[in-house]
Protein backbone atom coordinates (compact mmCIF):
# COMPACT_ATOMS: atom_id res chain seq x y z
CA UNK A 1 0.00 0.00 0.00
CA UNK A 2 2.57 2.25 1.03
CA UNK A 3 6.37 2.82 -0.64
CA UNK A 4 8.91 4.83 1.14
CA UNK A 5 10.26 6.70 -1.92
CA UNK A 6 12.36 9.25 0.67
CA UNK A 7 13.17 8.35 4.19
CA UNK A 8 13.81 11.92 6.19
CA UNK A 9 14.77 11.34 9.31
CA UNK A 10 13.68 8.92 11.82
CA UNK A 11 10.47 7.70 11.14
CA UNK A 12 8.79 4.28 12.25
CA UNK A 13 5.35 2.18 12.74
CA UNK A 14 3.84 3.22 15.89
CA UNK A 15 0.38 2.28 17.87
CA UNK A 16 -0.58 3.18 21.58
CA UNK A 17 2.66 0.89 22.82
CA UNK A 18 2.99 -1.63 24.88
CA UNK A 19 1.44 -2.69 28.89
CA UNK A 20 2.63 -5.21 30.86
CA UNK A 21 5.71 -6.11 30.14
CA UNK A 22 7.67 -3.59 32.07
CA UNK A 23 8.74 -6.17 34.49
CA UNK A 24 10.70 -8.36 32.19
CA UNK A 25 12.72 -4.92 30.87
CA UNK A 26 10.33 -4.03 27.97
CA UNK A 27 9.38 -0.36 27.20
CA UNK A 28 6.75 0.88 26.12
CA UNK A 29 7.26 2.46 22.87
CA UNK A 30 4.66 3.57 20.55
CA UNK A 31 3.73 7.29 19.14
CA UNK A 32 5.53 10.13 21.38
CA UNK A 33 2.28 12.69 20.26
CA UNK A 34 -1.05 9.99 21.43
CA UNK A 35 -3.34 12.69 20.88
CA UNK A 36 -2.38 13.34 17.50
CA UNK A 37 -1.98 9.62 16.48
CA UNK A 38 -5.13 9.11 18.05
CA UNK A 39 -7.03 11.79 15.78
CA UNK A 40 -5.05 11.06 12.49
CA UNK A 41 -7.31 7.10 12.95
CA UNK A 42 -10.52 8.32 13.82
CA UNK A 43 -10.56 10.04 10.40
CA UNK A 44 -9.55 7.19 8.41
CA UNK A 45 -12.41 5.22 10.51
CA UNK A 46 -9.59 3.33 12.32
CA UNK A 47 -9.49 2.46 16.35
CA UNK A 48 -7.93 5.33 17.67
CA UNK A 49 -4.76 2.96 18.64
CA UNK A 50 -3.92 1.72 15.49
CA UNK A 51 -0.78 1.47 13.72
CA UNK A 52 0.74 4.64 12.00
CA UNK A 53 3.53 5.87 10.75
CA UNK A 54 5.25 8.42 12.90
CA UNK A 55 7.22 11.34 11.15
CA UNK A 56 10.36 13.22 12.86
CA UNK A 57 10.85 16.91 11.04
CA UNK A 58 11.03 15.71 7.84
CA UNK A 59 11.62 16.57 4.46
CA UNK A 60 10.53 12.51 3.16
CA UNK A 61 8.04 10.90 0.54
CA UNK A 62 6.28 8.19 -0.51
CA UNK A 63 3.97 6.47 -2.55
CA UNK A 64 0.51 4.81 -2.75
CA UNK A 65 0.36 1.62 -4.68
CA UNK A 66 -3.33 0.90 -4.01
CA UNK A 67 -6.92 2.98 -3.70
CA UNK A 68 -7.08 3.75 0.07
CA UNK A 69 -8.41 6.75 2.56
CA UNK A 70 -5.40 8.83 4.57
CA UNK A 71 -5.42 11.65 7.21
CA UNK A 72 -2.54 13.46 8.76
CA UNK A 73 -2.09 14.72 12.10
CA UNK A 74 0.49 16.60 14.33
CA UNK A 75 3.00 18.73 12.91
CA UNK A 76 2.77 20.69 9.88
CA UNK A 77 5.13 19.62 7.32
CA UNK A 78 3.72 21.67 4.94
CA UNK A 79 2.60 18.40 2.90
CA UNK A 80 1.31 17.74 -0.79
CA UNK A 81 -0.60 15.00 -2.33
CA UNK A 82 0.41 15.03 -5.99
CA UNK A 83 1.84 18.91 -5.15
CA UNK A 84 -1.59 19.84 -3.84
CA UNK A 85 -1.24 21.08 -0.49
CA UNK A 86 -2.72 18.86 2.03
CA UNK A 87 -3.06 20.29 5.70
CA UNK A 88 -2.86 18.40 9.00
CA UNK A 89 -6.28 17.09 10.45
CA UNK A 90 -7.51 16.14 6.93
CA UNK A 91 -8.64 12.73 5.95
CA UNK A 92 -8.60 12.38 2.35
CA UNK A 93 -9.05 9.53 -0.52
CA UNK A 94 -5.65 8.02 -2.03
CA UNK A 95 -5.49 6.73 -5.59
CA UNK A 96 -2.24 3.76 -6.55
CA UNK A 97 0.31 6.17 -7.29
CA UNK A 98 -0.16 9.35 -6.07
CA UNK A 99 2.82 10.51 -4.05
CA UNK A 100 2.74 12.21 -0.47
CA UNK A 101 5.33 14.75 0.45
CA UNK A 102 5.98 15.87 3.58
CA UNK A 103 8.59 19.06 3.87
CA UNK A 104 10.65 20.57 6.57
CA UNK A 105 8.39 20.42 9.72
CA UNK A 106 7.25 24.55 9.78
CA UNK A 107 5.76 23.95 12.97
CA UNK A 108 5.64 21.38 15.64
CA UNK A 109 7.98 18.39 15.98
CA UNK A 110 6.34 15.14 14.27
CA UNK A 111 3.43 14.00 12.53
CA UNK A 112 1.23 10.92 12.26
CA UNK A 113 0.07 9.03 8.84
CA UNK A 114 -2.89 6.99 9.57
CA UNK A 115 -4.33 4.82 6.37
CA UNK A 116 -7.77 3.21 6.51
CA UNK A 117 -6.93 -0.36 7.63
CA UNK A 118 -3.80 0.72 9.69
CA UNK A 119 -0.43 -0.47 9.11
CA UNK A 120 -0.35 -4.29 9.37
CA UNK A 121 2.92 -4.79 10.74
CA UNK A 122 2.91 -7.94 13.08
CA UNK A 123 1.48 -8.29 16.38
CA UNK A 124 4.40 -8.94 18.94
CA UNK A 125 3.16 -9.04 22.92
CA UNK A 126 -0.05 -6.66 21.96
CA UNK A 127 1.68 -4.29 20.29
CA UNK A 128 2.70 -2.98 16.39
CA UNK A 129 4.94 -0.09 17.70
CA UNK A 130 8.66 -0.31 16.60
CA UNK A 131 10.63 -0.86 19.88
CA UNK A 132 13.97 1.31 18.12
CA UNK A 133 16.47 0.18 21.32
CA UNK A 134 15.40 -3.66 21.52
CA UNK A 135 15.03 -3.90 17.51
CA UNK A 136 11.62 -5.54 17.21
CA UNK A 137 7.99 -4.82 16.16
CA UNK A 138 6.91 -2.30 13.64
CA UNK A 139 8.80 -2.70 10.42
CA UNK A 140 11.50 -5.01 11.48
CA UNK A 141 12.64 -3.10 14.98
CA UNK A 142 14.18 -0.31 12.61
CA UNK A 143 12.88 2.92 11.51
CA UNK A 144 11.88 3.02 7.58
CA UNK A 145 14.16 3.38 4.38
CA UNK A 146 13.75 4.31 1.13
CA UNK A 147 12.03 1.28 -0.48
CA UNK A 148 10.57 0.00 2.30
CA UNK A 149 7.20 -1.28 1.34
CA UNK A 150 3.68 -1.00 4.11
CA UNK A 151 1.33 -3.34 3.62
CA UNK A 152 -2.40 -1.87 4.76
CA UNK A 153 -4.73 -3.82 7.18
CA UNK A 154 -8.43 -4.92 5.71
CA UNK A 155 -10.55 -1.51 6.77
CA UNK A 156 -13.31 -2.58 9.05
CA UNK A 157 -16.71 -1.82 8.61
CA UNK A 158 -16.50 1.82 9.93
CA UNK A 159 -13.35 2.71 8.02
CA UNK A 160 -15.02 0.95 4.84
CA UNK A 161 -18.18 3.32 5.41
CA UNK A 162 -16.21 6.15 4.52
CA UNK A 163 -13.99 5.15 1.41
CA UNK A 164 -16.63 7.16 -0.90
CA UNK A 165 -16.75 10.40 1.56
CA UNK A 166 -15.39 13.94 0.17
CA UNK A 167 -12.33 15.60 1.86
CA UNK A 168 -13.27 16.65 5.76
CA UNK A 169 -10.81 17.17 8.86
CA UNK A 170 -11.19 18.87 11.92
CA UNK A 171 -9.36 21.58 14.16
CA UNK A 172 -6.77 20.04 16.74
CA UNK A 173 -7.06 20.72 20.17
CA UNK A 174 -5.94 24.60 20.71
CA UNK A 175 -2.15 23.80 21.90
CA UNK A 176 -1.15 22.63 18.52
CA UNK A 177 -1.42 26.40 17.63
CA UNK A 178 0.20 27.92 20.66
CA UNK A 179 3.10 29.41 19.13
CA UNK A 180 4.18 30.98 22.80
CA UNK A 181 8.15 31.27 23.02
CA UNK A 182 8.27 29.32 26.13
CA UNK A 183 6.18 26.02 26.75
CA UNK A 184 4.30 25.62 30.10
CA UNK A 185 4.85 21.71 30.63
CA UNK A 186 2.56 20.79 34.38
CA UNK A 187 4.59 18.20 36.32
CA UNK A 188 3.89 16.78 39.67
CA UNK A 189 6.23 16.72 42.56
CA UNK A 190 8.21 13.69 42.45
CA UNK A 191 8.83 10.87 44.79
CA UNK A 192 12.34 12.14 45.24
CA UNK A 193 11.50 15.41 45.38
CA UNK A 194 12.77 16.38 48.57
CA UNK A 195 16.22 15.13 48.34
CA UNK A 196 17.02 17.92 46.05
CA UNK A 197 17.86 21.19 48.32
CA UNK A 198 15.50 24.11 48.76
CA UNK A 199 17.30 26.36 46.24
CA UNK A 200 17.30 23.57 43.81
CA UNK A 201 13.47 23.09 43.99
CA UNK A 202 12.98 26.89 43.26
CA UNK A 203 15.39 27.03 39.90
CA UNK A 204 13.66 23.97 39.17
CA UNK A 205 9.80 25.21 38.66
CA UNK A 206 10.79 29.22 37.83
CA UNK A 207 13.80 28.96 35.40
CA UNK A 208 13.50 27.82 31.40
CA UNK A 209 14.91 24.94 30.00
CA UNK A 210 15.71 24.31 26.76
CA UNK A 211 15.42 21.27 24.90
CA UNK A 212 18.88 19.93 23.64
CA UNK A 213 19.38 18.16 20.28
CA UNK A 214 20.78 15.49 22.21
CA UNK A 215 17.40 13.97 22.99
CA UNK A 216 15.09 11.36 21.51
CA UNK A 217 12.81 8.65 21.45
CA UNK A 218 14.31 7.60 25.02
CA UNK A 219 14.87 10.74 26.94
CA UNK A 220 14.47 14.57 26.25
CA UNK A 221 17.35 16.12 27.41
CA UNK A 222 17.17 19.96 28.79
CA UNK A 223 19.81 22.59 29.75
CA UNK A 224 19.50 25.13 32.35
CA UNK A 225 20.69 25.92 35.55
CA UNK A 226 22.23 22.86 37.98
CA UNK A 227 20.04 20.56 40.19
CA UNK A 228 21.55 19.75 43.10
CA UNK A 229 20.52 17.24 46.01
CA UNK A 230 21.32 17.12 49.40
CA UNK A 231 24.19 14.80 49.96
CA UNK A 232 23.84 11.46 50.92
CA UNK A 233 21.13 11.17 48.75
CA UNK A 234 22.37 7.60 46.83
CA UNK A 235 19.96 5.48 45.57
CA UNK A 236 19.55 1.65 44.40
CA UNK A 237 17.84 1.34 40.82
CA UNK A 238 13.80 1.19 40.47
CA UNK A 239 11.13 1.21 38.36
CA UNK A 240 10.66 4.61 35.97
CA UNK A 241 7.74 5.20 33.72
CA UNK A 242 7.32 8.11 30.83
CA UNK A 243 6.96 11.71 32.09
CA UNK A 244 9.32 10.93 34.70
CA UNK A 245 12.13 14.07 35.25
CA UNK A 246 14.75 12.46 36.34
CA UNK A 247 17.98 14.42 37.31
CA UNK A 248 21.78 12.93 36.73
CA UNK A 249 24.58 14.06 38.91
CA UNK A 250 25.21 17.31 36.50
CA UNK A 251 22.25 18.59 37.29
CA UNK A 252 20.50 18.69 33.84
CA UNK A 253 16.65 17.05 34.08
CA UNK A 254 16.03 14.36 31.36
CA UNK A 255 12.30 13.66 30.50
CA UNK A 256 11.91 9.94 29.80
CA UNK A 257 9.72 9.39 26.39
CA UNK A 258 8.17 6.62 25.20
CA UNK A 259 11.12 4.10 24.55
CA UNK A 260 12.79 5.34 28.08
CA UNK A 261 14.21 2.16 29.49
CA UNK A 262 12.10 0.57 32.50
CA UNK A 263 15.03 0.70 35.28
CA UNK A 264 17.01 4.03 36.39
CA UNK A 265 18.87 5.10 39.68
CA UNK A 266 18.79 8.85 39.16
CA UNK A 267 16.13 11.06 41.66
CA UNK A 268 12.95 11.82 39.95
CA UNK A 269 12.39 15.55 40.93
CA UNK A 270 8.79 15.33 38.97
CA UNK A 271 6.61 14.06 36.45
CA UNK A 272 5.18 15.42 33.35
CA UNK A 273 1.26 14.77 33.31
CA UNK A 274 0.31 12.35 30.68
CA UNK A 275 -2.10 15.16 29.12
CA UNK A 276 1.30 17.09 28.60
CA UNK A 277 3.69 14.39 27.04
CA UNK A 278 1.83 15.26 24.00
CA UNK A 279 2.67 18.46 23.75
CA UNK A 280 6.28 18.21 25.32
CA UNK A 281 6.62 15.62 22.40
CA UNK A 282 6.32 18.65 19.55
CA UNK A 283 8.76 21.10 21.05
CA UNK A 284 11.21 21.50 18.52
CA UNK A 285 14.88 21.57 19.28
CA UNK A 286 16.98 24.62 21.56
CA UNK A 287 12.63 25.96 22.42
CA UNK A 288 12.50 26.68 26.02
CA UNK A 289 9.94 25.45 28.54
CA UNK A 290 8.70 26.13 32.17
CA UNK A 291 7.43 23.48 34.57
CA UNK A 292 4.25 24.18 36.22
CA UNK A 293 3.52 22.80 39.30
CA UNK A 294 0.45 20.57 39.62
CA UNK A 295 -1.51 17.81 41.30
CA UNK A 296 -3.31 14.27 40.93
CA UNK A 297 -6.25 15.99 40.69
CA UNK A 298 -5.47 18.29 38.20
CA UNK A 299 -3.87 15.83 36.30
CA UNK A 300 -7.10 13.71 36.14
CA UNK A 301 -8.92 16.98 34.98
CA UNK A 302 -6.63 17.51 31.57
CA UNK A 303 -7.06 13.45 30.60
CA UNK A 304 -10.64 13.62 31.02
CA UNK A 305 -10.68 16.72 28.86
CA UNK A 306 -8.47 15.20 26.38
CA UNK A 307 -10.48 12.28 26.45
CA UNK A 308 -13.99 14.13 25.61
CA UNK A 309 -12.25 15.84 23.15
CA UNK A 310 -11.54 12.78 21.12
CA UNK A 311 -14.83 11.54 22.03
CA UNK A 312 -16.32 14.43 20.36
CA UNK A 313 -14.50 13.14 17.07
CA UNK A 314 -15.27 10.04 17.71
CA UNK A 315 -19.06 10.82 17.69
CA UNK A 316 -18.91 13.31 14.80
CA UNK A 317 -17.70 10.16 12.61
CA UNK A 318 -20.59 8.00 13.54
CA UNK A 319 -23.01 10.68 12.28
CA UNK A 320 -20.56 11.38 9.05
CA UNK A 321 -21.25 7.56 7.85
CA UNK A 322 -24.55 7.09 7.05
CA UNK A 323 -25.19 10.37 5.66
CA UNK A 324 -22.34 8.89 3.29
Amino acid sequence: MIKILRAGRINSVQDMGRSGFRHLGICQSGALDRTALAIANLLVGNPSDAAAIEFTLGPCELAFTADGRIALGGADFAATLDDKPLPSWWSVRVCAGQILRLNAARHGMRAYLAIAGGIDAGLQLGSRATDLQAGFGGHGGCALTEGDSLPAGAPDDPAAALHGAASFGVRPPSWYEDDAETLAIRVIPGPEYELFTQAAQKTFWNSSWTLTPQSNRMGFRLSGPELKIKKGSDLLSHGVLPGVIQVPPAGQPIVLMADAQTTGGYPKIGVVISADLARLAQLRFNRTIQFVECDIVQARAALRQDASYLQQIETAMHWLRPAQ
